[in-house]
Order: structure tokens, then sequence, then C-alpha cells
């Protein structure tokens, strides 16, 4: 494994040489020296935070207080691996609001791109975040943070006009100044479409086997899910002794394209 920094236009080459990305969430200092080590790519410092460690239901109690600390120690931990932290709920709902909190993340933090929900609504943020050179991920498919609204955690972009929807808000969020895009529970096909139609890295979950790369969270990996886990995730785990060991061969397993199966896949 290199040991050379990765960096966005590290990803941009995988991409472009067809080489899948790893990535996984990670909320503290020492998962964070482990899945480096073990060759994720990605390192994010996910929301999803309030529910894994902190036993919330959903992840909408999370502060930017929170993911500044978490953030920070994820960047302690890292050597390599790019770091990418979500800007929590209601912490970016105005462009200024977003300037703000993204500071934070960056400076406090350590943050080397924030990710945000949402569409068509957050264009003039994510615009005004890439004109200030602050990298950004979008997030379209779910988005956990309008889990309300959306009545549950639902597979999204299934009728043509979702889907048509969700395509249009990916090429617009790439034209926007966005850096990546997170494709979260929507078709295989159409993550497929949106990943070979966009010149940045999409990286999905819940979202096929085809985008270029992949995301899970880290404690669905490792069989901590203390509710049912998703379809799309896998225990890796089973048949090994050690976190570092798991952490291995999910890069490899995404590497080869051996993840998702179609099992895990979702149509």
């Amino acid at each position: 494994m290199s040991t050379a920094s990765i960096t966005l236009t590290t990803l941009a080459a995988m991409k472009a040489r067809g080489e899948r990305i790893a990535c996984l969430t990670c909320y503290d200092a020492s998962f964070s020296r482990l899945l480096d080590r073990a060759g994720i790519d990605v390192l994010l410092v996910g929301d999803s935070l309030g529910m894994v460690v902190q036993g919330h239901p959903t992840t909408l109690p999370v502060s930017l207080e929170q993911m500044v600390y978490h953030s920070a120690a994820v960047a302690r931990g890292r050597e390599r691996a790019l770091l990418v932290t979500d800007l929590p709920f209601m912490s970016y709902a105005t462009p200024e609001q977003a300037i703000a909190s993204a500071a934070r993340l960056m400076q406090e933090g350590g943050a080397q791109v924030v990710k945000l929900e949402g569409g068509m609504p957050m264009l003039e943020t994510v615009r005004r975040l890439s004109e200030l050179g602050i990298p950004v991920c979008a997030h379209l498919g779910l988005l956990p943070q309008s889990v309300h609204r959306l009545g549950g955690y639902r597979f999204q972009g299934r009728e043509p006009d979702s889907a048509e929807r969700i395509r249009q808000e990916a090429m617009a969020m790439e034209e926007a100044g966005a850096v990546l895009l997170v494709l979260e529970c929507v078709p295989a096909a159409l993550a497929r479409e949106i990943s070979r139609s966009l010149t940045i890295p999409v990286i999905g979950i819940g979202a096929g086997p085809d985008c270029d790369g992949q995301v899970l969270v880290l404690y669905d990996i490792l069989g901590l899910n203390l509710g049912q886990p998703p379809r799309f995730s896998r225990d890796f785990m089973v048949g090994r002794h050690a976190i570092s060991e798991a952490v291995s061969a999910y890069v490899t397993a995404v590497r080869a394209g051996h993840f998702p199966s179609p099992a895990e896949t979702l149509y």
C-alpha cells in the first residue's frame, strides 16, 4: 500500500483508471489509524455517529460542536486517507451559515472536504462554498437528515420522475463545484448511469456495484449493528479474528468489485 496522501486529485485519477475507492465512516483516532493503515482511501466522519455512537434513532440531534470534536479526533489519527466530514442538521440552512460551519470543520476539525445533503435547494450553497475554496461532497438519494419528510429510511429513485430528479441534481451539483458525490439507496442502474455521466467520483451506499467507490458505516461491517443491519451491508468480521483483517477484506472486496454482491444490491 502506498504511503502517499490521498487527495482529490488521487480520487479523480482512480476514477479515470477504473480503480474503485474504498470509504468507511470513522469517529475516533484509534479507528482512524487502523482504517488508514488497512488501506481505506476516504474516512467519512458521518453524522451517523448520532445513531451508532450516541444511541439516537436518527442523525438529527448531532450538533456542529460534536462533529468538530469527532472530526478533530479522526484527523489526529489519520496519516494518508482523505478526511471528509458531515455538516450536521441545520448547520447549513443558508449559504452564510454553511460557510461558517464549514470553516469550523476545516480549521478546528481538520476536515479536508465537507459533506452536505440535498439537491436543488443546496446549489447556491455548494457554489458559494466552492468559490471560497471549500471542497464539497454532495449527497443525494436517501437523505438521513430528511428522514421525517421522507417518512422513514426509504429507497429513492424508483419512479421515473424521482429518478430523473436525482439525475438532474447530480449534474447540477457537479456544475456548481461539488468535488465528490455520495448516492444513497438508489437503483443500481440509476447509480451506474450517474457515475458514468459525471467527471467527479461517485461513492455509493446501497447504490449497486457500479459506482466509483463504496462507503459503509464502520459498525455495520464489524457486526456491531444493534438492530437489523441494512440489506446492502455485509458483516466482514465473519470468519475473521481481528478488526484490521475485516477492514482489509472490505478494501479488497471493493477494489475487486466483489462488494456489493447481487444479494446486497438494490434494484
